[in-house]
């Protein structure tokens, strides 16, 4: 396990770079033209990036970036 000291104003930079990253990520898998196989990749890299998120976010901003497995993950993946 490692550790990590971030001051309040790294912690809110860390938070809007992984904001913008989940972001660009559920907008890809909403985009027909990728192939399912990258989907994949992706929501593997999105679940990684959400768990960092989660440590660091309130729980109202987590909610926004949960997904439910039938709204991208799911429905692209088959």
């Amino acid at each position: 396990m490692l550790g990590i000291l971030l001051s309040q104003r790294e912690v809110k930079e860390f938070e809007y770079l992984l904001k913008r990253e989940l972001d660009e990520i559920l907008f890809d898998l909403g985009d027909d033209r990728i192939d399912k196989s990258v989907k994949s990749a992706m929501a593997v890299r999105y679940r990684e990036l959400f768990s960092l998120f989660k440590k660091i976010a309130s729980p109202k901003d987590c909610l926004q970036y949960m997904i439910t497995e039938n709204k991208y993950i799911d429905k692209n993946m088959k």
